[in-house]
């Protein structure tokens, strides 16, 4: 199959089918000793196996030189709700909407996975938990013990924040293995990473240097701004990532985008998710625009008082 005609869904599956269909059946299946539970024999532990493949079928749909991104905004966009006021009852909400309108993931703060991996079970919807969020400031041992909690309560994409003075004193081994830390806790659950650099408090040349060593690391996406920094998503910082990156990831664009016209300025610069709390504005506005409504009378009532911190 075409890999720029296909969803990472449907390139787990071709994979999943292959194994099936094809693999010789690991650990003690073939012989007298019986199922290891190893989790990665395609035969008895399949929805183990996806996650995993799922995983690695992400980080190829991410790299701009390897695939064409959705035509559809709403793949672009993680339903976000950062806030922390949050309560369980406004999760529920954030994963009904993802769900009816098939985001790309919600993002939530890691006492809510379990409850959004729950409520999303059987949909197209992952689960993004947010890591050293959002000073970056934790200890990486404080990182790699949350990051392997989220993933087990259902999480399949991290967004983890870098050590930022560690970064601006040039502190640059550091940063890179507290980052690879991270990507290692995450890709061992079948997980990726998106590597929040909050381009706000970086020169141009820290920006560059982030990016790097989020490459280096085995990042699988970089991403501006936690948006409760000083600034969020700019044009200018997301081309700058994603020239920096190129094709070994995706940019994820977060902070500030509240309509359908910044979103298009984010994809049009090289983003490739958009972390949004007005991810149902962004989409009713988007439709609006292709059926030539007004922007005005397309936003829900709800969303014209303007989204909330975090994104």
């Amino acid at each position: 199959m075409a890999i720029s005609n296909v969803s990472t869904e449907q390139i787990t599956q071709a994979i999943l089918d292959a194994l099936n269909k094809y693999a010789v059946p690991p650990c003690g299946v073939a012989d007298a000793h019986g199922c290891t539970d190893c989790q990665f024999c395609a035969q008895k532990c399949p929805e183990r196996v996806r996650q995993v493949l799922g995983a690695g079928a992400a980080r190829i749909s991410a790299r701009t030189g390897v695939t064409v991104v959705p035509k559809d905004i709403i793949k672009f966009i993680d339903h976000t709700l950062l806030k922390p006021e949050a309560t369980p009852a406004e999760i529920e909400k954030l994963c009904k909407e993802a769900a009816e309108y098939h985001f790309a993931a919600v993002c939530v703060n890691p006492p809510y996975v379990k409850q959004c991996a729950t409520l999303l079970r059987g949909t197209d919807v992952d689960v993004c938990a947010v890591i050293g969020f959002p000073l970056g400031a934790h200890t990486t041992e404080t990182k790699v013990f949350e990051t392997r909690q989220a993933v087990a309560d259902g999480a399949r994409e991290i967004d983890m924040v870098i050590n930022i003075g560690a970064l601006k004193a040039k502190q640059y081994d550091f940063v890179r293995d507290d980052i690879r830390a991270v990507c290692d806790a995450s890709h061992a659950g079948g997980a990726i990473v998106k590597v929040i650099i909050e381009a706000a408090l970086l020169t141009d040349d820290e920006k560059v240097r982030a990016c790097e060593l989020s490459r280096d690391a085995g990042a699988d996406f970089v991403k501006t701004s936690t948006g409760f920094g000083p600034g969020g998503a700019t044009a200018h910082d997301v081309a700058l990532m994603a020239r920096t990156v190129g094709a070994e990831l995706g940019v994820k664009a977060a902070g500030g985008i509240r309509n359908y016209e910044q979103a298009q300025a984010m994809i049009a610069a090289g983003a490739t998710r958009i972390g949004a709390s007005a991810g149902v504005k962004i989409v009713a506005e988007a439709r609006a625009a292709k059926s030539g409504v007004s922007v005005a009378s397309a936003t829900p009532s709800a969303e014209k008082k303007g989204a909330a911190v975090g994104e």
